[in-house]
């Protein structure tokens, strides 16, 4: 009797448990693996409205004959390159920075450094436009300590335009990832800088031979979560230069948003759009991973 009864507490437990696991598998399939397979049939549609063709790979030809996707593209690849590497770098310095035991106000300057990230990104947009028109406040200061003889036209020039949305977003993000850094430096041993320090390293040593080598996951980590974004990159283009001018700042991610919502609302077309950003972001993350194990 204890048997069937021990038989029967072990089964209704298992009911209970496969309940769970149903109740997420159901959510997973309504929330995550509909809108991938409907992403797809999207891709092979024209699809306009509630009117939709089916055209193969129609979508696909057009996008490789597509110039604005193009250079949308193009954009994208300009500021990752100039960018990420930035980001990285002066993370890694602010990190190893802020990561000096005996300095004052620590507190303060991780503060000031992360607080970009949290900032509402309307209005660090308005301010750096305000900042950067031709009467701002930086091309007053470039007047006045004589860097420049005229005002640059920094939202309207198509290699400066250009300068000022990689600022911005080098402004916003870096504190987010000297986060990670200063975590992963919080983690490295004492005992490999004391031995650094008695073998007569030097600052620089140090951090090129030692802290560099310690923090390699958390920089392949922050490098390949900024590539993501830098090529899903779209509110920062959209609220400080609206990806003008001339499609100088176009990225693809906004040029999705417009032929769904703006042009004319092909949501076939731009799933296919979607579906090169997920191959590229894919191929990228697969690289950098593949050089990062090699290395």
């Amino acid at each position: 009797m204890k048997a069937h009864l021990k038989v029967k507490r072990k089964r209704s437990q298992k009911q209970e448990v496969w309940k769970f696991i149903v109740f997420a598998v159901v959510l997973s399939s309504i929330f995550l693996l509909y809108p991938i397979f409907y992403s797809m049939y999207l891709s092979l549609h024209s699809m306009q409205g509630l009117q939709s063709v089916f055209v193969g790979f129609g979508n696909y030809l057009r996008m490789f004959q597509d110039d604005i996707f193009v250079k949308a593209l193009m954009n994208n690849f300009t500021f990752l390159i100039f960018q990420v590497p930035i980001m990285v770098i002066l993370g890694l310095l602010m990190a190893f920075l802020l990561n000096t035991p005996n300095l004052k106000g620590r507190t303060f300057f991780k503060l000031a450094l992360f607080l970009p990230c949290v900032t509402s990104l309307v209005s660090y947009a308005v301010l750096f436009k305000m900042m950067f028109q031709i009467g701002g406040i930086i091309n007053n200061a470039l007047l006045n300590i004589g860097t420049i003889q005229s005002p640059i036209d920094w939202l309207n020039s198509p290699f400066w335009v250009k300068v000022t949305v990689i600022i911005a977003l080098c402004w916003r993000w870096t504190g987010y990832n000297m986060i990670f850094y200063l975590a992963g430096l919080q983690n490295i041993s004492d005992d490999t800088l004391e031995a650094a320090d008695i073998d007569g390293a030097n600052g620089f040593q140090k951090f090129f031979q030692v802290v560099i080598p310690q923090l390699k996951p958390v920089i392949v980590f922050t490098t390949i979560t900024s590539t993501i974004g830098t090529i899903q990159l779209f509110d920062e283009v959209v609220n400080l230069t609206g990806g003008g001018p001339s499609n100088e700042t176009l990225t693809a991610a906004q040029l999705i948003y417009n032929h769904s919502f703006i042009y004319t609302s092909n949501f076939g077309y731009s799933a296919t759009l979607s579906w090169a950003l997920v191959v590229i972001i894919a191929v990228l993350s697969i690289v950098q991973l593949k050089i990062s194990n090699r290395d």
